[in-house]
């Protein structure tokens, strides 16, 4: 299979699909790989490193989806992009299709087949094509978070941990999945008071346990998130439908009852946002004001950090690659159930029911499109 990696081209985005080795390892069981020239300079990573592997380098965007069999991203396509979509083409990337009416339809509209890796699901419900971005997002949370709070970025002036004498900033994590796990672990390093709000109370149990009562878990309703929010100096929200569209759980009222110049960061922004004034912003201009309240949206937080994040999903996404490179979609899929609840578009229908709920459209199982 040709297996192509062109440049991410999204504001400030600068991960990149696949490493060297991970090239090697496909290179390896016989397939071929292209990658854009400069695909991978903003991890770190340059052309010669690619190319002392075996990979192609290809010296523009349209070269690279014109070869492809299999194209790899990290983020979803933007607008330029659609222009290279073609019925026999198969995309494997995050797409967050619940968000994005104007993507679901393109894809659609071309016939190709489109993989996502945040709805690869495991039976035990985890999402192991989403985690590493989730450990990421989290983590960086709970860092942007404590920078807005500083007066030149709009915040209140408040230093997270405080000092002898002063309090420490109260954060609310609202989710305890991969991404609020990780928020909170860094808010506690940082010294915060942590409290994390989540419907599970197994998972809240096993936060407690971890963290030895450190971190306060509260059943979430609607009342607890009341309290907790407008306690709050930073609120973290990392709630988690997968592929549909994420609930809003912080109202615009709930916000205007903050204290001035307390914090919001949105890691379900890719999947429409938890707090209903939330927008999608980029890593050039991150925040925006409500209510006298400071708004985080960054929509490719892990972009930040591409060094980190792209190794981190190359080490999670390379053992499904490689499935679908060497058996094709189907039968990879009709092989490991886990990568059949990956596919959201195939030949003009949608398979994935989140996706096909947010947009009103016709759900077509993902059993009939393998059959």
């Amino acid at each position: 299979m040709r297996i192509a990696v062109p440049t991410e081209i999204k504001n400030n985005e600068y991960r990149v699909a696949i490493t060297p080795a991970g090239a090697h390892d496909l290179i390896a069981a016989g397939h071929e790989v292209i990658v854009q020239s400069g695909a991978g300079e903003g991890s770190s990573i340059p052309d010669a490193a690619y190319s002392d592997v075996g990979v192609t380098i290809a010296p523009d965007a349209d070269e690279v989806w014109g070869a492809a069999d299999l194209v790899l991203k990290v983020k979803e396509p933007i607008e330029s992009e659609y222009r290279h979509f073609r019925s026999d083409l198969l995309l494997f990337t995050y797409l967050h299709l619940a968000a994005d009416k104007q993507l679901t339809t393109a894809l659609l509209d071309s016939g190709m087949t489109a993989l996502a890796y945040e709805t690869v699901e495991l039976p035990d419900r985890s999402l192991p094509l989403l985690a590493p971005m989730s450990e990421v997002a989290g983590r960086l949370s709970a860092i942007v978070g404590a920078n807005t709070l500083l007066k030149p970025a709009g915040g209140p002036g408040l230093l997270v941990p405080g000092v002898p004498g002063t309090h420490p900033a109260n954060i609310t994590v609202i989710g305890g999945g991969v991404a609020g796990t990780n928020a909170a672990h860094v808010a506690l390093g940082l010294g915060a008071r942590v409290t994390v709000l989540d419907t599970n109370l197994s998972r809240l149990r096993d936060i407690d346990a971890l963290y030895g009562g450190r971190i306060e878990t509260v059943a979430s309703n609607a009342v607890e998130i009341e309290r907790s929010v407008i306690g709050a100096d930073l609120v973290i929200g990392s709630v988690l439908v997968p592929g549909a569209r994420a609930p809003k759980l912080v109202t615009n009222d709930l916000v205007a009852r903050m204290r001035k110049g307390s914090v919001l960061v949105d890691i379900a922004i890719d999947q429409g946002g938890c707090f209903e004034d939330s927008h999608p912003t980029t890593h050039a201009e991150p925040t925006f004001p409500v209510h006298g309240s400071v708004f985080y949206c960054v929509a490719n937080m892990p972009g930040a950090v591409p060094h980190t994040s792209t190794y981190a999903l190359t080490n999670a996404t390379l053992p499904y690659i490689r499935s679908v490179a060497t058996h094709g979609w189907k039968a990879a899929a009709m092989r490991d159930a886990a990568l059949a609840k990956g596919l959201n578009v195939h030949g003009g229908a949608i398979a994935n029911q989140g996706v096909a709920e947010a947009h009103g459209l016709h759900l077509t199982p993902v059993e009939t499109l393998l059959t």
